[in-house]
């Protein structure tokens, strides 16, 4: 076990490595000069020089890189060429909307999935199995923009039971930072529930074909007592999976919906700088979000060896 550990940690130590170079190269081709296009096109030359000296910019493209990850590496991602105030501060802020964001969503997207699936599963080819299926093929079919401009529409305008957008902040109390979650916390859901139920019955089927299943059975347990007993625990490898997966994707995948609903995230934040050309602050974003996938796949592939016992022996 202690040897797996390693090499995964080894593992992820070189595809962040990896993703850095790829980040920072791809950035530094990209057309456009931040301090041209912070000074505007009627800015000398004298005066683009001047500001590329104070931001660091005049450097050889290998003295930034290490200079960037060093600081990454002492928790300093460096400082915000458009705000001039330190990147890891404006990522601890934007963090404070999007990780809850995310793990609400997903936690709704777990609650809706689970008995979805296992309803589908133990009443396949049923009416029940139809419906879900029917209902979760329309979940993966629309984007998650269409369900919040309806939600808007419904819960905010028409009803009026939720803000239409904005964030009062945390300090306004926890149910009050929650409740302008609810209805971005659902648009994110709804398509990733649809997704997970369906892995998660096709992973029941494919688990309740095996032997030991089939031999459960003939000896008296019925298909409800078979799914549960035996047949959950095997199908959840594929879940963790999409779940990881999913958790990734909410935390780096929100800008659309974080525009929808004006809400100060990550997303919202990439989607700025890009538009500044605060290079930086895109930099740095962007690895924390390859971090983030990084060690939740990590996790995952300790939750297998939890999950399969013949994954530990192999270990």
């Amino acid at each position: 076990m202690l040897l797996y550990l390693l090499k995964r940690l080894f593992s992820l130590i070189v595809t962040l490595f990896v993703a850095s170079l790829v980040v920072f190269v791809v950035l530094e081709v990209v057309p456009g000069d931040p301090a041209s296009y912070m000074l505007g096109i009627n800015a000398s030359a004298d005066t683009v020089a001047a500001l590329k000296s104070e931001l660091g910019l005049d450097q050889s493209r290998f003295a930034r890189y290490i200079q960037w990850v060093g600081g990454m590496f002492q928790g300093d991602f460096g400082t915000s060429y458009t705000y001039r105030t330190p990147v890891a501060e404006m990522v601890r802020e934007r963090l404070n909307v999007s990780l809850p964001l995310t793990l609400f969503a997903l936690t709704l997207a777990i609650v809706l999935a689970f008995p979805a699936g296992l309803l589908a599963a133990s009443r396949r080819g049923g009416a029940a199995d139809s419906v879900v299926m029917a209902i979760t093929q329309l979940g993966v079919a629309i984007p998650n923009f269409w369900f919040a401009m309806w939600l808007v529409l419904l819960f905010a305008i028409k009803w009026q039971w939720f803000s239409a957008g904005g964030f009062p902040g945390w300090g306004e109390g926890f149910f009050v930072g929650m409740k302008a979650l609810v209805l971005p916390a659902v648009a994110l859901a709804l398509p990733q529930a649809s997704i997970l139920t369906r892995v998660l019955r096709s992973s029941l089927l494919d688990v309740l074909n095996e032997d030991y299943v089939r031999t459960a059975r003939a000896k008296g347990l019925t298909r409800r007592q078979a799914l549960w007993r035996h047949a959950l625990r095997n199908a959840m490898i594929p879940v963790l999976t999409i779940i990881g997966l999913q958790f990734s994707f909410l935390l780096a995948g929100a800008i659309i919906i974080e525009n929808v609903f004006f809400l100060p995230g990550l997303g919202r934040l990439i989607f700025q700088s890009i538009a500044q050309r605060d290079l930086i602050v895109v930099e740095s974003v962007i690895m924390l979000l390859v971090f983030a996938v990084v060690v939740v796949t990590f996790l995952v592939d300790i939750a297998y060896a939890w999950v399969d016992p013949r994954m530990r022996r192999g270990f």
